[in-house]
């Protein structure tokens, strides 16, 4: 795998903002199942080139967040905004309605996932996997796909798996293959959905070393979901809480799981590490 020096920043994304900036905002986010409110009046923001991760009990609305950002769901109040497009509206006339499909397709280029479970095509090899979207969303002539794929491959570790199909790889190298299939997009930014949840206790630290290879080789934004809380110390810029669809507390890991001052998270970390 190569490693962070030789690994060009900028190599996984487009680089269209400057590190800092604004990319994602959630302002007013409100999202229900039936009587349940899962995201309640939810204000927040990640920056270009930011690693930020999302850390609460199970049902907090941690995951609610990546499948809106994909518009897997949608809110029934607020606005999300990314790069600074509306993503679940659409400016006309001064006024916001509801977007067009044509409008979320370009928006949602900007974002990828990685979900916790693979989600490979199966009756593809590694390196069509990976090919396949670029070509057939991004309009990349095959060639270029081809040469964008193995690099990204060579960047998780899985030259020699080109040929294989999934079925041939261990869970923790079909994650990586799917980590690979997700910057081949060019993302601004990758939204990482407990991806080591489904794998066998002994394929979880060669994910991780990938995914912090990832996080420190190139500048790409990463809102990360995960109960692997030395993993989330190590890449985050910053850490937010939830509890009963709110932030409960945010700061750097070190306040975070050093010094916590809310007793929900004092709670829930006694829990976890």
């Amino acid at each position: 795998m190569p490693s962070p020096a030789e690994t060009p920043r900028n190599e996984t994304t487009n680089g269209s903002r400057a590190t800092g900036s604004e990319l994602v905002r959630f302002d007013k986010v409100t999202k229900r199942f039936g009587d349940v409110t899962v995201l309640d009046q939810l204000d927040f923001s990640v920056d270009t080139g930011k690693h930020v991760t999302l850390i609460g009990p199970s049902g907090s609305g941690k995951t609610t967040i990546l499948r809106l950002l994909m518009t897997l769901l949608t809110p029934e109040e607020g606005t999300i905004k990314v790069d600074g497009d509306y993503l679940t509206h659409q400016e006309r006339n001064g006024r916001l309605v509801k977007p067009s499909e044509g409008h979320v397709r370009e928006v949602r280029k900007k974002i990828g996932m990685v979900f916790q479970h693979f989600n490979l095509f199966p009756n593809m090899r590694v390196l069509r996997n990976v090919m396949e979207a670029p070509v057939h969303v991004l309009g990349l002539s095959k060639d270029e796909a081809e040469q964008r794929a193995k690099q990204l491959i060579e960047l998780v570790g899985l030259s020699e798996q080109l040929d294989k199909y999934p079925s041939q790889l261990s869970g923790g190298q079909q994650q990586r293959v799917a980590i690979a299939r997700a910057l081949a997009m060019r993302p601004q930014v990758l939204l990482l959905d407990e991806v080591t949840s489904a794998l066998d206790p002994e394929l979880v630290a060669g994910v991780l070393d990938v995914l912090r290879d990832i996080a420190v080789s190139t500048d790409i934004t990463m809102l990360v979901v995960t109960h692997e809380m030395s993993f989330a110390r190590d890449i985050s810029d910053s850490v937010l809480m939830f509890d009963r669809g709110k932030i409960v507390e945010s700061g750097s890991p070190d306040k975070i799981f050093s010094e916590p001052e809310h007793d929900r998270t004092k709670e829930f970390l006694s829990t976890v590490l």
